[in-house]
């Protein structure tokens, strides 16, 4: 329970691009759309390819915000799509360098015990979850959104 006192609630936030994941984004959505506006063969197989265009642009600009309630990491592009972690779900924060294979490489990123959204190789935010998996998101200035995410669990998160 937080005291009268503690009205202030302090919101961190930023966002991340990828130059090259939304490039590739814009170029494939270009070619495939005109190949299927005019080759009649391929139509149905590059409009079923879009979906790989879209992959790249809704994951290539994201937006993290930190707050009293958690981390959510959204989409720039389609802000509809959106992972959000409850503040009781994180055990602990840590920033570090990391590179993208390190979490299985670019984009939204799934195996075994982590889940992460990688745009380039530098600053991390890693979260511990309570259930003993890693969310990863890369992010300029991940010191600062650890530091926050810690302050904000619950003080028997912070004994483990």
């Amino acid at each position: 329970m937080h005291s009268q006192h503690d009205d202030k609630r302090t919101v961190w936030y930023r966002s991340q691009y990828s130059g090259w994941m939304l490039a590739v984004g814009v170029v494939l959505a270009i070619a495939l759309v005109t190949v299927a506006a005019f080759v009649d063969e391929y139509r149905t197989v590059s409009l079923i390819l879009l979906t790989a265009a879209a992959a790249f642009l809704v994951t290539g600009g994201i937006k993290v915000t930190v707050s009293a309630n958690g981390v959510t990491v959204a989409s720039a592009l389609a802000p509809f799509l959106r992972r959000k972690i409850k503040v009781d779900r994180i055990a602990r924060a840590e920033a570090r360098w990391t590179r993208p294979m390190e979490v299985g490489g670019w984009g939204y990123r799934w195996k075994p015990g982590m889940r992460a959204v990688s745009l380039r190789e530098g600053d991390a935010l890693w979260l511990e979850l309570t259930r003993g998996t890693r969310f990863v998101v890369t992010v300029d200035d991940a010191e600062t959104a650890a530091d926050l995410v810690n302050h904000y669990l619950p003080p028997h998160s912070e004994a483990n």
